[in-house]
């Protein structure tokens, strides 16, 4: 089912998510993630991951569809090295914002599979910003608190 995205402002996407535990059934949400990226995507021609915080439910979640989709739960973040690159990030809770903000130009990304397996992806560039953007929605943080300086804000 489609669900609203919770826009800037809104005091549940500051709030940090919880671990989900195997024994949880997913599949409502995991749905709910699919139909409402969809929509987004048929709306505005955008959109590549959603988090869960950002439908209102705080469980350690990522969903992404880019050729297929891929279901992160409680994903790890690690980052190989410093290099960063400076990147305008947008996001679906603020679809009129631009961001100017620095990002880990490599990721590596560790997680649990709807099936609860362990698996590990490297990202590199976009899909690297991308992940990182999403994964920081988990711990209740917004581009634009990592907005470089206070003329990092571009409306579209």
């Amino acid at each position: 089912m489609v669900k609203e995205i919770l826009l800037l402002g809104n005091e549940e996407l500051y709030q940090t998510s919880v671990e989900v535990q195997q024994e949880e059934n997913l599949t409502e949400l995991i749905q709910d993630l699919h139909d409402t990226l969809m929509d987004y995507k048929q709306k505005h021609h955008a959109g590549r991951a959603i988090a869960a915080p950002q439908i209102g439910v705080k469980k350690r979640v990522i969903y992404m569809y880019i050729d297929k989709p891929t279901v992160f739960i409680n994903p790890v973040l690690t980052f190989p090295d410093d290099e960063k690159m400076k990147v305008l990030d947008d996001c679906m809770s603020f679809p009129n914002l631009l961001v100017k903000v620095m990002r880990y130009k490599r990721c590596v990304i560790t997680y649990m599979t709807l099936e609860w397996e362990q698996k590990k992806m490297e990202l590199e560039g976009d899909l690297a910003e991308l992940l990182q953007h999403e994964y920081d929605h988990l711990d209740g943080i917004l581009a634009t608190m990592r907005a470089i300086d206070n003329r990092s804000f571009f409306i579209k």
